[in-house]
């Protein structure tokens, strides 16, 4: 095998905002240094966040230059001095915060780096990742279905699961079809909850109830949502709700769940929470950030247990990335949309 200095990778490199700042390049292959794996990767997936790091509207600027995504799987292919959990041919997903291992998030964020944000992500051919920012991929589970687990999967489970304690019989609120919503589905069902879904799309309904929906609520219809989660619930309200609308939604979630119940908040909102109601109605709010090696580590398990797999929606080339990110902010999909190597 030819010398990692010597092999290339292709890579595209975010050096200006917008579509056309979005450059395919060709890097050097480093050598892995002790304590790291060198990854080839078989497939990436998307995400809003990456789309919105494209075009500069994401919470934090990006550094550029930047090679964008965040999640991705492939084979260790070569390891550094000192390795001794993975070996050429293990096959790995990468984690999304490197860094952050095991615990809860807390405000102090000092060495942990999300991928394809504050530091390089997927969209690369080969890939060098610290052994421990890097989990194992189970016989049961393809590359591409697990090139859509590290950021939208483990959200939804750092919610519902990690900090909202699931349980069977509770009923849970997602809004709209994308991502973190569809994997909150799907853990929701898993642990024999049910789940209420909205959609603005007719066209989705039945994609919605296939996954696992009890009730699907088209938003077109009624636009005052919230009443008919509580019509449907009998006038109880949810206990949980999974809010990834921000500042246009929230005051309706909170109208949904049922007093002493969880808003689960993804990602930062703009405007503050109708606090009055809040506190009357004795609701814990949690703001969601991703989650650590470990969330990663039993959202892995918890498909392969109950063989199940994450929802793809399409499938592109790499070398059709920009056709994949045109297709996300479509908002048509539900599911995730994969890229292979």
């Amino acid at each position: 095998m030819a010398s990692s200095n010597e092999r290339k990778a292709t890579a595209y490199v975010l050096e200006g905002l917008g579509y056309g700042g979005l450059k395919l390049r060709v890097r050097d292959i480093p050598a892995p240094p002790p304590g790291h794996v060198l990854v080839r990767m078989r497939a990436a997936s998307l995400n809003f966040r990456d789309l919105k790091i494209i075009k500069g509207t994401y919470g934090r600027p990006p550094k550029l230059p930047l090679v964008p995504l965040s999640d991705g799987a492939g084979d260790v292919i070569e390891v550094g001095n000192g390795v001794g959990k993975f070996r050429p041919g293990s096959r790995i997903v990468p984690v999304y915060m490197q860094g952050w291992y095991t615990g809860p998030q807390t405000s102090d964020r000092i060495g942990w780096f999300s991928r394809g944000g504050d530091i390089d992500g997927t969209a690369i051919e080969y890939l060098v990742c610290h052994e421990n920012d890097v989990v194992r991929i189970p016989d049961s589970m393809t590359y591409e279905h697990a090139a859509c687990l590290p950021c939208a999967a483990v959200t939804a489970w750092h919610a519902l699961v990690s900090v909202g304690r699931l349980q069977g019989g509770q009923n849970v609120l997602v809004l709209g079809s994308g991502g973190v919503s569809v994997f909150a589905l799907q853990f929701a069902r898993m642990h024999g909850a049910e789940v209420l879904a909205t959609t603005r799309q007719e066209s989705k309904v039945a994609s919605l109830q296939q996954i696992g929906a009890t009730q699907v609520i088209n938003t077109g219809i009624f636009p005052d949502w919230e009443t008919e989660v509580l019509r449907l619930t009998n006038g109880r309200g949810v206990d949980h709700v999974v809010e990834v609308g921000g500042e246009g939604t929230i005051g309706r979630s909170i109208r949904a769940v049922r007093p002493g119940g969880y808003i689960h908040v993804i990602g930062n909102l703009t405007g503050a929470f109708p606090s009055e109601r809040t506190i009357a109605k004795g609701l814990t709010i949690n703001s969601i950030t991703v989650g650590s090696r470990e969330m990663l580590a039993e959202v892995i398990r918890a498909f392969d247990k109950h063989r199940k797999a994450p929802l793809i929606d399409r499938t592109f080339q790499f070398s059709d990335l920009l056709d994949a990110f045109v297709y996300l902010e479509k908002g048509e999909h539900v599911g995730k949309v994969v890229v292979t190597f």
